[in-house]
């Protein structure tokens, strides 16, 4: 379904902690849908649709649209794909506005994995069942081998470096210093990235992301609902998803499903890469950046590493800006659902509202893009445009 212009981003909220000690799931996901409602100018009783991943707590969208109150809810998504999720449920709440099922969908995040000490697992997800399960089963630290495997594959087809590499994290962090909520606010060099201590060959420890508590909203709305709405006007104008994976072992790593995704919401918005100055990028890894500007579009394939270099993605000194926020590389990574930050930058940049050092100037289009589950396996991606108006 064709859903250009046809819907709005109206109202978004980023949870201020990274350490949530004693608050709930629940909690937190409470706290994030009234920001975002508040950031709207709408209040609960205006919700009609709720979409959220398995990270919301007991039976998901039923549990939480008790706690919320929310009593007049015509339709819901429970959509789970990692961290990609939220940029999946911005697309179907967009479709299902589109086709009249709703007019103001709320979509919230939140995890604390750090107050539950449960790692790197992929909240209110049971793998225990999962087919590839005896052949990973044991094996430490699986996401960091999975990205170590694409990045060195990476290396090896296109001669890729570990400074090229390490560039995507001085950029980060450049942003993450004008961040008060920033997790990590010091300003790296190529050579702190290259000396800080191998996780998992080629990838030291601050080529990966940070793991935080927190979390996220977003209000999606119709156009007859922003139009009395107070906040600038971001309207979603390009959407795709796609799925990728291991096709019984016949899966070339060299690419994400993000090549596909990110040519339908092109395609759907009808512009270019040319078009985009500023891009939300997932970076669950340094090298996860890399695949994504290649994937989309914003250089060739295996350019990646040569495009990053010498603060290329630094606002206001680089080609393209990135994660102004200081991303989930030294930001905000709450579990393994960095999307819902992706956009949530995304929508500062495209109203305006970033830091203003690191406000894109005179841009009128903005991408966010993630991956979720692993890139060296099966993985989803999304893919979001939006306009400001």
């Amino acid at each position: 379904m064709e859903i250009k212009n046809k819907a709005y981003i109206a109202g978004i909220y980023e949870h201020p902690v990274r350490k949530a000690g004693e608050l709930s799931t629940a909690q937190l996901h409470a706290d994030v849908a009234l920001g975002a409602l508040e950031d709207a100018g709408l209040t609960l009783d205006d919700v009609d649709a709720y979409f959220c991943g398995a990270d919301a707590p007991g039976l998901g969208g039923l549990t939480m649209a008790e706690y919320l109150g929310l009593r007049n809810l015509k339709y819901m998504d429970t959509t789970e794909s990692g961290g990609s999720s939220y940029l999946l449920h911005v697309r179907h709440a967009a479709q299902a506005i589109a086709a009249g099922y709703c007019q103001v969908a709320l979509i919230t995040m939140a995890d604390r994995p750090l107050a539950t000490k449960q790692g790197t697992a992929l909240s209110g997800v049971d793998r225990s069942s999962m087919p590839d399960l005896p052949f990973a089963a044991g094996v430490p630290g699986m996401p960091v081998y999975g990205y170590a495997m694409v990045a060195r594959r990476h290396m090896h087809e296109f001669g890729t470096t570990p400074a090229q590499l390490a560039w995507v994290k001085v950029a980060a962090s450049h942003h993450a210093q004008y961040n008060p909520h920033a997790l990590r606010q010091e300003v790296v060099t190529v050579e702190d990235v290259l000396q800080s201590p191998m996780v998992a060959d080629p990838l030291h420890r601050l080529d990966c992301c940070v793991m935080t508590d927190g979390g996220g909203a977003i209000v999606v709305v119709s156009p007859e609902v922003a139009a009395g709405l107070k906040q600038p006007k971001v309207k979603i104008i390009g959407t795709g998803e796609a799925t990728k994976h291991r096709d019984g072992g016949f899966m070339d790593i060299s690419y994400s499903a993000g090549r596909w995704s990110g040519e339908r919401a092109f395609a759907e918005a009808g512009i270019s890469v040319d078009d985009i100055h500023y891009a939300s990028l997932y970076d669950s890894f340094t090298i996860t950046v890399i695949m994504q500007l290649e994937d989309l579009g914003f250089c060739r394939k295996g350019e990646g590493g040569k495009f990053v270099q010498d603060g290329n993605l630094i606002s206001g000194q680089g080609r393209l800006a990135f994660n102004t926020d200081g991303g989930g590389l030294c930001s905000n990574h709450p579990g393994n659902k960095g999307g819902m930050t992706k956009l949530l930058e995304a929508v500062r940049q495209c109203r305006g509202q970033a830091h203003p050092l690191l406000q894109v100037k005179n841009h009128e289009f903005v991408l966010a893009h993630a991956t979720g589950a692993m890139m060296s396996s099966y993985h989803s991606a999304g893919t979001i445009i939006l306009q400001a108006e």
